[in-house]
């Protein structure tokens, strides 16, 4: 499956990128992936080849391009829970940074940038997020729901934003929580404000999942989480790029 590392014109200068796509050629409907706060790593490279393997054009951008390239963090092989700890107090500074408004700006160049690829079809894309990517996703689909048909979120703040930030949604969604962020009460408020948006989906808790279950680097991951998370993502997708 090729990938290869890219630089995207954005806002506050040039973003890297990894893009994964089918090798056999041709065009293809495009996935935005937006990675958990860690950033683009292996696990997050062979997520993308897993999901280009189904034959889309995913890109997976380097959100924190201000602060500089990647790597910006020395990242263990596998991210325990002390690691996380120390990773965090890095990484929360750069979250806070993260606006909003810069999430929207940068949404509006990763979507140019894959309208301009020749491997790209033409039409919507989908758009899909961990942890702190989710609630990018989930910005993104608000920000442009004439250009974003599929939305999905795992372990994601995704009602950060309130419910009017919700009903701007158009996107079929899938939004799969860790039974450690949400308890059911929290999923029925938040249930009920997508009840109210204009699009259609599901959103549901994980059993027995902990934040950050589909990192297979971490000590959060859960075989049957990340199992669960591509039976919800890959039919979502099917049924609105592929439709």
């Amino acid at each position: 499956m090729p990938t290869t590392m890219l630089q995207i014109p954005a806002p506050d200068g040039r973003a890297e990128a990894l893009a994964a796509f089918p090798d056999e050629g041709g065009r293809h409907p495009a996935v935005l992936m937006y990675p958990d706060a860690f950033g683009i790593r292996p696990v997050l490279r062979e997520m993308a080849e897993e999901l280009a393997g189904h034959g889309y054009y995913v890109l997976v951008p380097h959100i924190f391009y201000r602060t500089g390239p990647v790597p910006l963090f020395d990242l263990p092989e596998h991210i325990g829970e002390q690691a996380r700890t120390a990773l965090l107090a890095q990484v929360m500074p750069l979250i806070e940074e993260h606006t909003a408004d810069r999430v929207r700006r940068d949404a509006e160049a990763y979507l140019e940038f894959l309208a301009g690829r020749p491997e790209v079809a033409a039409g919507p894309v989908a758009v899909t997020g961990y942890c702190i990517g989710g609630l990018l996703a989930t910005r993104t689909a608000a920000a442009h729901p004439d250009r974003v048909a599929a939305l999905a979120a795992f372990h994601a703040p995704v009602g950060a934003d309130g419910p009017d930030s919700l009903a701007r949604i158009t996107a079929q969604f899938h939004f799969g929580h860790a039974a450690s962020d949400l308890t059911p009460e929290a999923l029925a408020e938040l249930n009920g404000s997508l009840d109210g948006a204009k699009a259609h989906g599901t959103s549901e808790i994980y059993p027995g999942t902990v934040h950050g279950f589909t990192m297979a680097d971490t000590d959060a991951f859960d075989p049957d989480g990340l199992r669960r998370h591509w039976e919800r993502l890959l039919p979502l997708l099917a049924g609105t790029l592929r439709a």
